[in-house]
């Protein structure tokens, strides 16, 4: 049996969900998968996307972007990074999922494990709400859902604050995009 190939979807625009992604292909290749590591395409004109953002865009020049059309074929699973926009995912992965009615309509990810991954500037910045509206294409796909039980006793603490629930991990990155994920 060959390795699984896990796609990990993100968008990220100022890095914070791109150090999750990171992770998360460290876990898969820890677990002998093979991550398959695709961004999504930018939306917002350059003329308004601010130097910080220009900045890492540029950092991440060299990931392939996803191409909504062929990126489901021969995966044995998917993980999708986005960012919270107002307690939902970011209008580029929308825009990306938007296209992949071919993949539905021949079940191609019937039955395959997905998850979902997020960032918000605060504790209470829509983090699950993003999730779960992410998880939603993810069931009408077919997929079977993968979270992060409360057996991982990290997302039990009260003495900082912390991201992630049961729906999934996700960050905390402050206002004004200055904490990164620890």
């Amino acid at each position: 049996m060959s390795n699984p190939r896990i796609l990990i979807l993100f968008y990220s625009m100022y890095g914070h969900i791109y150090e999750l992604t990171k992770s998360i292909v460290e876990g898969i290749e820890e677990a002998q998968g093979e991550p398959i590591i695709k961004k999504v395409a930018e939306l917002v004109p350059d003329q308004y996307l601010d130097d910080y953002a220009k900045k890492f865009k540029e950092s991440i020049k060299d990931i392939k972007e996803g191409n909504p059309r062929e990126d489901f074929e021969g995966i044995d699973g998917i993980i999708i990074g986005t960012p919270t926009r107002f307690g939902n995912m970011c209008a580029q992965m929308k825009n990306y999922l938007d296209q992949t009615s071919s993949f539905w309509l021949k079940g191609t990810l019937v039955g395959k494990p997905a998850s979902v991954f997020t960032s918000s500037a605060t504790q209470h910045g829509g983090q699950e709400s993003t999730i779960l509206s992410t998880m939603i294409p993810l069931l009408h796909q077919g997929c079977v859902l993968v979270g992060l039980p409360y057996s991982f006793q990290e997302q039990m603490r009260i003495d900082e604050i912390t991201g992630s629930s049961p729906y999934g991990v996700s960050t905390i990155t402050g206002g004004k995009g200055e904490r990164f994920p620890s």
